[in-house]
């Protein structure tokens, strides 16, 4: 087997976008290195259900909803 297969794991701090901090393993960085992230699930419309609307462009959905109405 290769000598340094496999990339160093080690303990980082990790910086969530609202300050709280947690210590965990990674492969990022070097020993004691801090990760802050920009996006997180506390903060992010994929993980908090955000105000997104689907937009009908073309009238997509409305023939998509006409044609499967009587389907259920």
């Amino acid at each position: 087997m290769k000598k340094d297969l496999h990339p160093n794991y080690h303990m980082i701090k990790v910086v969530m976008t609202d300050g709280t901090e947690y210590m965990t393993r990674s492969t990022y960085g070097k020993e004691g290195d801090t990760l802050t992230l920009d996006i997180d699930a506390s903060s992010h419309p994929a993980w908090t259900g955000g105000g997104a609307k689907l937009m009908d462009r073309g009238g997509r959905v409305s023939r998509f909803k006409n044609k499967f109405a009587g389907f259920v």
